[in-house]
């Protein structure tokens, strides 16, 4: 095997959060139609929106590098799904329901954010504006995402599920 540099790192990389991100889309419906608060289901709603034009900026960001878009399996966001059905299927209905899909989708956009952040860093360092920018504006829709999620907890999950204690 030769020598691999951070340009292939980048493309691997690029290959895990283009799959990743196809992944999230698939659950982000399961994830609306759990949530029992109205403000959630309809930020679950929205971020499927962002999340198919993040998809289709992944692919804006390949075809700069003059690559088709392709997927390479990401364990990482598969586990982290995993664990969110889980929490799903023993916490779903109840008061503490909210909650747990909150807590298990700001996984997912820790994830998104680490990942989003690491390729917009390595664009900048290769000269790829554009695909910086465009990483920087999935970054930037992660971030707000993580953002309106914590304020939900803040504002009604965690009281709800906290009230039983």
């Amino acid at each position: 095997m030769g020598t691999k540099g951070l340009e292939d790192l980048f493309k691997e990389t690029l290959q895990d959060v283009y799959y990743a991100e196809q992944e999230i889309l698939g659950s982000l419906s399961e994830l609306e139609s759990a949530a029992e608060s109205e403000r959630l289901r309809n930020a679950f709603a929205h971020h499927r929106g962002e999340t198919e034009g993040q998809i289709a900026r992944l692919e804006q960001v390949f075809r700069a590098l003059g690559e088709e878009p392709s997927t390479k399996k990401c364990d990482g966001i598969e586990g982290i799904l995993k664990e969110g059905r889980s929490v799903l299927r023993e916490f779903g209905g109840s008061p503490a329901g909210d909650a747990a899909l909150i807590a298990s989708a700001q996984a997912v956009e820790h994830y998104e954010i680490t990942r989003h952040g690491t390729l917009r860093r390595w664009a900048y360092l290769f000269g790829l504006d554009q695909a910086a920018q465009l990483l920087g504006e999935t970054l930037d829709e992660e971030s707000s995402t993580d953002d309106l999620l914590t304020e939900i907890a803040d504002a009604m999950a965690n009281a709800k599920a906290a009230a039983l204690d």
